[in-house]
């Protein structure tokens, strides 16, 4: 099991490296002239090469990269060329909203889709049509339309919750449901259309197994073979789904944050990317990259415990 831990740690500080290179040489190649995009068209050549020399610029690609590399190792990732607020800061001051999101998006796709895929592979017949088309329209039906949707209907009709806004949960943990309710549901639906898909598919799959049909011969009760054996036998490939629209609900994040105006991730990323600010650009794809191999790595873990047969690979 350590051996297994070690390897998926080892492929996740690859891939971190990986991408902050491709990242880095991808962002001065198509940012154009940065100091002439910080400075402004009105400035003037000198005013310009002045700007490249302070923040070196004008030295090869490579050592701007592992000068910058070197600085992120040590825990420093730059400041905002335009704000001139310390990367770090700017993200740890915003990741936990956006994770707060996420994470409840996680759980509540998780839970839902788990009960809807075995619901309907469990009952057949119109239960696994009604919830077929649930998943259809799931996938059908953009996100920032349903963000639109849940905010015209619950929070400007009927008022049950706030439109627009963040409250910290250490501030009002009532006033925090009330401002991250709709955003987590418009985040959740597209995930449960996905993930109860393949719940559905793989319990199906599971249930016709010879050890299956052993197990009912011997008189256990249908809903112990279900929940005990054959949901657990049928959750590594619900975990892969569940680990990949993690991924996904951290990109719809931006569009969601940007509908409710909640100051998460999503409010720095847009202006930075704008702008061309390369250091909270940088910095903003490492914070979400650790976190994608972090998550990553704790799917590998449950899908290591729910079948050794993972650990070998």
């Amino acid at each position: 099991m350590l051996m297994f831990v070690l390897r998926r740690i080892g492929a996740g500080i690859v891939l971190l490296f990986v991408i902050s290179s491709v990242t880095f040489i991808l962002l001065y190649v198509g940012s154009g002239d940065i100091a002439r995009n910080i400075l402004g068209q009105q400035a003037t050549q000198e005013d310009v090469a002045l700007k490249k020399e302070q923040l070196g610029l004008n030295r090869p690609l490579l050592t701007q990269y592992f000068d910058w590399l070197g600085n992120a190792l040590h825990g420093d990732l730059g400041s905002s060329w335009f704000t001139g607020e310390e990367v770090t800061s700017g993200i740890t001051s915003r990741v936990a909203v956006t994770l707060s999101l996420v994470i409840g998006a996680i759980v509540v796709t998780a839970l839902i889709a788990t009960v809807l895929g075995v619901w309907a592979a469990v009952r057949h017949g119109w239960v696994d049509k009604v919830v077929q088309a649930v998943t259809i329209l799931g996938f059908a039906i953009p996100g920032f339309l349903i963000a639109v949707g849940l905010v015209l209907v619950f929070a400007i009709n009927l008022q049950w919750f706030d439109p627009t806004g963040y409250i910290s949960f250490t501030d009002d943990p009532t006033g925090w449901l009330k401002t991250v309710t709709l955003p987590v549901v418009a985040l959740a639906i597209g995930g449960i259309a996905s993930v109860a898909n393949q719940v559905r598919g793989s319990v199906t799959d599971v249930l016709r197994r010879d050890y299956v049909r052993t197990l009912r011969s011997r008189g256990l009760p249908f809903n112990r073979v279900v929940f005990k054996h054959a949901l657990r036998n049928a959750g590594s490939p619900a975990l892969a789904v569940l680990g990949v629209q993690f991924v996904g609900l951290l990109g719809g994040a931006v569009i969601v944050e940007r509908v409710f105006a909640i100051p998460g991730l999503g409010d720095i990323a847009v202006g930075a990317t704008s702008q061309g600010d390369v250091p909270m650009v940088m910095g903003l794809v490492v914070a979400i990259a650790t976190i994608v191999v972090v998550v990553n790595l704790i799917i590998d873990l449950l899908q290591g415990w729910l079948n050794p047969k993972v650990r070998l690979s």
